[in-house]
């Protein structure tokens, strides 16, 4: 990146969209506009603002990144989604457990039931068991076309191993439905059949919604006559094209909790660390681990669907600014229901009625906002109780996730980050960095491409340090192909797991790799 160039870094919220604009490590002026049901009127007012700040730099934008939680919101509220055909390729194995089974009821029946089991798959080994049954995959994708759907999720036995098999059957059913939306289920999952493919209905469900939202994006930037490439935030932390968001909306679920962690080490300059990112409504506590979320090992539940793709290891607490403190027993109680957007309106400070963690922070002198002569009347043993018990509810988070008894020193971000004013048990010290309150969108615009493999290898046949050789190539090759500059990509992660329960000495090997936007100049 040349020394005049800058970039855009964006986080679009259910609340509120931040806007940062960077020249290299600089953050050159920041801004929050209130997020609007188009996403572009909020992008274009936050842009804006940045831009007024610094005119002189609009010419030398080379790069807009985003993040967006609009596509998980639109899941977890089942507003806008698409009827989905579900394929499985797996018969005459692997039909124990119907596709959609632990699904809520009112997301099953919004996706549709439209269900196709389909002969064909394959062992853990990559063998088949069975060949593609494609009469019935064209079957299929006439019944399903015929009723309208043009979403579809096609999942097969150990895809990730033998994705051509859900590759063939996305052929076969283009041929017959030629505008289907086909999202293959090695692409956005693990080896586990049944959580690998809820994420592909899930991001199938998507489709049509991940093409709005994004041709709203661009839209704002052509509006504003800024011509840079557009990038998106997935949850790893780093980007991929709008192209590939398009297609997989999914990957960027997590965005906004993974850029506040990456913007954390970023303004603070340190590897490793605790975050806590605190909002309005609550405040997700995630580990920073070699510049990058740590990510979790267990299921994840998105709308109360379980499903096996990467996400960072975060646990959120109803504790945010507009949280509602309340006596409780003997004590105060902070949380977890909140005003929310509402808190202009209804907290004390700005006239209203509610108490809230606002209040108690102004009362505290923590925080300069509103009025603080209305909770002048607040008793200081309330205030003490109230500031005890947000401190507490932290500390007892960061607890719950911690791998090892080592402190690590905690990085408050967030608008709410006013609410800590002392230590916390369990870290070594407690750091607010400059522009803290946009560091979701100072992730966005440091992040980079990243490329990864995740599958099995035969250790005995290759030998274990040709088996992690050969993943670390192709986990380089794939950030490659995502953007990244050649030679200067970086393995960032390496993790083995011996399948012990299989005889054939399998081992499956995860491996990351990050490099810099190529073409970014």
């Amino acid at each position: 990146m040349s020394e005049t160039a800058c970039r855009i870094g964006i986080d679009v919220g259910g609340t509120n969209t931040d806007a940062v604009l960077m020249k290299g490590r600089d953050v050159i002026a920041t801004a929050k506009s209130f997020t609007t049901a188009d996403v572009r009127t909020g992008v274009v007012n936050a842009v804006t603002m940045i831009l007024d700040q610094a005119p002189d730099h609009r010419g030398a934008v080379s790069a807009v990144m985003i993040g967006t939680t609009q596509f998980v919101n639109a899941f977890v509220q089942r507003r806008g989604l698409s009827p989905v055909a579900i394929v499985r390729v797996s018969l005459p194995k692997a039909n124990g457990v119907p596709p959609l089974a632990g699904w809520p009821d009112d997301l099953a029946d919004t996706i549709g039931g439209h269900i196709y089991m389909i002969g064909g798959g394959s062992h853990y080994h990559g063998k088949d068991y069975a060949p593609l049954d494609e009469q019935a995959v064209r079957a299929a994708a006439i019944d399903a076309g015929a009723k309208g759907l043009r979403a579809f999720a096609v999942t097969s036995t150990f895809a990730p191993i033998r994705p051509d098999l859900e590759e063939k059957a996305a052929a076969i059913i283009r041929e017959i439905v030629p505008d289907a939306r086909i999202t293959l289920s090695a692409r956005v999952g693990g080896l586990g059949l049944i959580d690998r493919e809820n994420a592909a209905i899930i991001n199938a469900s998507l489709a049509d919604m991940a093409r709005d939202v994004i041709a709203s994006l661009k839209a704002a930037f052509q509006s504003l006559g800024i011509l840079a490439p557009i990038y998106i935030s997935q949850n790893d932390g780093t980007l991929i094209s709008t192209e590939v968001a398009a297609d997989f909306p999914i990957l960027t679920c997590s965005a906004g909790p993974t850029n506040s962690i990456r913007g954390a080490a970023f303004l603070t300059g340190l590897d490793e660390a605790v975050v806590a990112d605190i909002g309005g409504t609550t405040t997700d506590i995630g580990f920073l681990k070699n510049g990058f979320p740590r990510e979790t090992t267990a299921a994840n539940y998105i709308g109360g669907v379980r499903t096996n793709f990467r996400m960072p290891d975060v646990m959120s607490i109803g504790v945010g600014g507009g949280s509602l403190v309340r006596q409780s027993g003997d004590g105060w109680r902070t949380g977890p229901e909140s005003v929310g957007f509402r808190l202009r309106e209804e907290a004390r400070i700005f006239g209203g009625a509610t108490l809230t963690a606002s209040d108690i922070a102004v009362r505290a002198g923590q925080a300069d906002i509103g009025d603080p002569s209305l909770v002048a009347d607040l008793p200081d043993a309330v205030v003490e109780a109230a500031l005890a018990d947000i401190h507490e509810q932290i500390a007892e988070t960061i607890d719950q996730i911690k791998t090892s008894d080592h402190p690590l020193p905690l990085v408050l971000v967030g608008g709410g980050s006013i609410l800590v004013s002392r230590e916390i048990r369990g870290t070594s010290q407690v750091l607010r960095p400059d522009h803290a309150e946009v560091a979701n969108a100072v992730g966005a615009a440091i992040a980079l491409v990243s490329g990864r493999v995740d599958k099995l290898y035969d250790v005995v046949a290759l030998g274990r340090d040709a088996a992690i050789d050969l993943a670390k190539s192709e986990a380089v090759a794939a950030a490659v192909e995502a953007g990244a500059v050649p030679g200067e990509t970086d393995i960032v992660e390496i993790i083995e797991l011996p399948m012990t329960h299989m005889q054939s000495g399998g081992t499956q090997i995860r491996v990351r790799a990050v490099g810099p936007l190529a073409g970014i100049s």
